[in-house]
């Protein structure tokens, strides 16, 4: 199924570069300038959003398209289950002799389309992809098909989406998961190299890491170590969300020791002025002390499960030895550290970190024998999983604005922090730098609400899907969402309390 979505977002993707080409000279009306609705003076929130609605009646369909996206993205497990129940009469019915479709050689098609596409509606990261057909049928009806390629090809930036491609899969490579798992592995040896080391250097080093690989980079990493060294021994439920929760949170606020790291932090940095040395001072130290206690919490409270899969890792045979194994060569380690770094410092030059995207793949080429599998089907996936969501989060403005507006210091940053929960945080505080009068302790507050609430669901955080794509595979009948907020609540109520009080 997921050839099927590479086959989609690729061909959207060139369907909409061509259109908006031919579309240019088309004025779109799309998004609505917010000082063009010319709200009521001194109206409260409700009235400015009854009178914007009324402006505008597109906005209530935008955000209803988008609210139907959001409640679809809590009903992926429902479809999941209906696709295997599809599948499993599809097989009964071919095994009992039932009249089915067959192929060219007169055999039975063993695949159920009807199976084909609940799995396809189950998809987490083509969730946004989905509806946003639907958006571009209520843009059509209202403002015609040169509005849909005006706003897709010109007014949406699908930057994060292709960053978060490329270093996803350079991330992914195992030259720098080798490298990654040193790093992790002289950590983990103060404590012994068990699994409740390698846990608490995961969650608490991986993030910070972010700060300077980026946090798309710093979660696939963590994801993947995480995979190999904990979830692979089969923790509980409860456990496995838990560390799910955790992982998300801390990712979120670890990016927060430098400005250009975090997506959130990102959109504010240049309007604001906000450089690494502020971002240390006012964001990192309070974050790396949340990420500390918050993980610290969660290994006090699960410490016997990590016991228990001591143990079990104990007891399990030796791993047998594979070419995964074999030493990778320093020089092409650095020259893959090299790739990463590049990217990270192109981060907003599409052009610049693409092109040397394609001569990291003919060096991986070259250098094969080195290299494990190269598998973009997860970048890809969350790639899609970003557009869709940005297409849909450029047309949100119109309420999240005014909402942001109404808001004191403390009620700004617990409505961020809720707000992100619903739209992915860079939307929210790329907002906010549209606010006038926005005061330094209000700007404070706005962001760090935003990355605290950063872990709540898969959409609050850009790379939060790809950590869900990752890690998946562990939970039985995919991640919950409900079991994600309550795995994510504690943590978040910790860094809330840092970011607050100290």
């Amino acid at each position: 199924m997921w050839r099927w979505l590479l086959l989609v977002g690729l061909a959207a993707m060139s369907a909409s570069f061509a259109l908006a080409a031919e579309s240019a000279d088309q004025p779109s009306p799309l998004p609505r300038p917010l000082e063009s609705y010319a709200d009521p003076a001194n109206a409260g929130v409700f009235e400015t959003l009854k009178h914007r609605m009324m402006v505008e009646p597109f906005n209530a369909v935008a955000s209803l398209i988008f609210l139907l996206a959001i409640c679809h993205t809590f009903l992926t497990s429902k479809f999941r289950h209906l696709a295997h129940e599809a599948e499993e009469a599809h097989a009964k019915r071919i095994q009992s002799g039932g009249s089915e479709p067959v192929d060219d050689d007169g055999e039975p098609v063993e695949v159920s389309f009807k199976g084909q596409v609940f799995h396809f509606l189950g998809e987490v990261e083509a969730v946004f992809g989905i509806w946003a057909l639907a958006l571009v049928g209520a843009i059509v009806w209202f403002f015609g098909w040169g509005a849909v390629t005006d706003y897709v090809g010109h007014r949406v930036n699908f930057t994060e989406p292709m960053f978060v491609v490329v270093i996803m899969a350079i991330a992914g490579t195992r030259p720098v998961l080798r490298i990654s798992e040193t790093c992790m592995r002289l950590v983990s040896s103060l404590g012994g190299g068990s699994v409740s080391a390698w846990w608490l250097s995961i969650l608490m080093v991986a993030p910070l890491l972010g700060s300077f690989i980026t946090e798309p980079a710093a979660m696939t990493i963590a994801a993947l170590l995480l995979a190999q060294k904990f979830y692979a021994l089969k923790p509980s439920a409860r456990f496995a969300y838990g560390t799910l929760g955790l992982l998300f949170v801390n990712i979120s606020v670890g990016g927060t020791l430098t400005h250009f790291a975090a997506p959130p932090v990102l959109m504010v940095a240049a309007p604001w002025g906000w450089t690494t040395p502020f971002m240390l001072v006012h964001f990192g130290w309070k974050a790396a002390a949340g990420i500390a206690v918050s993980t610290l919490v969660y290994f006090a409270f699960f410490r016997r499960e990590l016991r228990r899969l001591d143990t079990v890792r104990l007891g399990m045979p030796p791993a047998r030895s594979s070419e995964g194994d074999r030493p990778v060569p320093a020089w092409i380690t650095v020259v893959q550290l090299l790739f990463l770094a590049f990217t990270v410092a192109v981060a907003h030059y599409p052009p610049l970190f693409i092109g040397g995207f394609l001569f990291f793949l003919a060096f991986t080429q070259a250098t094969a024998h080195h290299q494990g599998k190269l598998d973009l089907k997860a970048p890809m996936l969350v790639g899609f999983f970003l557009a869709g969501l940005v297409v849909h989060g450029g047309l949100q403005g119109w309420w999240i604005e005014p909402v942001l507006k109404s808001l004191t210091e403390i009620p700004l940053f617990i409505g961020a922090t809720a707000l992100t929960a619903l739209n992915d945080n860079a939307a929210i505080t790329y907002l906010a730098t549209l606010v006038p009068g926005f005061t330094d302790e209000l700007k404070y507050a706005v962001v760090a609400g935003a990355v605290t609430g950063g872990g709540l669901t898969v959409i609050a955080n850009a790379p939060n899907p790809a950590g869900q794509n990752i890690l998946q595979r562990f939970f039985p009948g995919g991640v919950s969402p409900l079991g994600l907020l309550g795995a994510a609540l504690v943590p978040t109520a910790i860094l809330a309390l840092c970011f607050l009080l100290l």
